[in-house]
């Protein structure tokens, strides 16, 4: 892709904010390091694991070498054991928008949805509340909160993802209000789709697979196995940070529950996973969005 980078800026208006999302190990953060060398502007995280300090090799987070080549912003600034959500990431872009242009990358595509077309402003959901949702996933499963959510929530929400059935359940329990009639109460944008340049990048699974698999030997060659060591004593499944892909797989290796071989099948299959609902989530919610193939 990067061969095509001449095209790529050549359509690009260095004034105006660029937008990078894709699947994960598809080039964003190498594309937008191109963009900001040769146009100017400030990277700016969009991918919500990438936020949390504990964890920079297993998240790919930029190292820094590529943090010296460009500003960059909101990389591995939460502590691994607070949770973060969209709106405090929201939150934290704001000011940023009156920098430098910003070229916001990240695979997490809830982020760019909110920040493109609003996000409703919902209480945060109390510590005690959260406790009781934890509680009830663990012991009955998301299917006991989804038979609890109001009609409305109900049928448009993700039926698939426990987190958001999760959140669901909070929003109700805490305001008393289903999450649909939030969402449809969305405030204007920070950032509408129309005053960007959005670029989704599309990667086929052939050719993202070795992509995938080679990542993570090179997250190994550079020290992902002492990254964990470094995280062990304080590490627990339940930490926000704890949702990094291949974390509880290096616990494990650590533990001497899992062999290196194994550890590496484990993490390249859980990430193709990912990669394939990040693609489905992108048709689905950025089909406005001009596409990059990948190749």
């Amino acid at each position: 892709m990067l061969e095509r980078i001449d095209d790529i800026l050549n359509r690009l208006d260095p004034g105006e904010p660029v937008l990078i999302a894709g699947p994960t190990a598809s080039g964003k953060s190498a594309l937008a390091l191109a963009i900001a060398e040769a146009q100017g502007g400030r990277i700016i995280n969009a991918d919500a694991l990438q936020v949390y300090a504990d964890w920079r090799i297993l998240t790919a987070r930029p190292g820094a070498e590529d943090l010296a080549r460009a500003p960059h912003a909101l990389y591995g600034h939460v502590p691994g054991d607070r949770p973060y959500s969209v709106g405090d990431w929201l939150r934290d872009l704001k000011p940023l928008l009156d920098g430098p242009r910003p070229i916001v990358t990240g695979g997490t595509g809830l982020y760019f949805t909110a920040l493109t077309e609003g996000l409703a402003d919902i209480p945060p959901t109390p510590p005690g509340i959260r406790a009781r949702a934890d509680a009830r996933l663990a012991e009955d499963g998301p299917e006991a909160l989804l038979a609890e959510l109001d009609p409305e929530t109900a049928a448009r929400i993700d039926r698939q993802n426990p987190v958001r059935i999760q959140r669901a359940w909070e929003v109700l329990r805490t305001t008393g209000r289903g999450l649909a009639a939030w969402q449809d109460e969305t405030g204007p944008p920070l950032l509408p789709l129309a005053d960007t340049q959005p670029l989704l990048l599309t990667a086929e699974r052939d050719w993202l697979t070795p992509r995938i698999e080679r990542r993570f030997d090179a997250m190994l060659a550079e020290g992902v196995l002492d990254e964990a060591r470094a995280n062990r004593a304080s590490w627990r499944p339940d930490l926000p940070s704890a949702k990094a892909i291949g974390a509880a797989e290096l616990m494990a290796h650590l533990d001497g529950h899992l062999s290196l071989d194994a550890l590496k099948t484990a993490v390249s299959t859980l990430t193709r996973q990912y990669a394939k609902r990040q693609r489905t989530w992108f048709r689905s919610r950025l089909s406005a969005w001009p596409t990059l193939p990948c190749h």
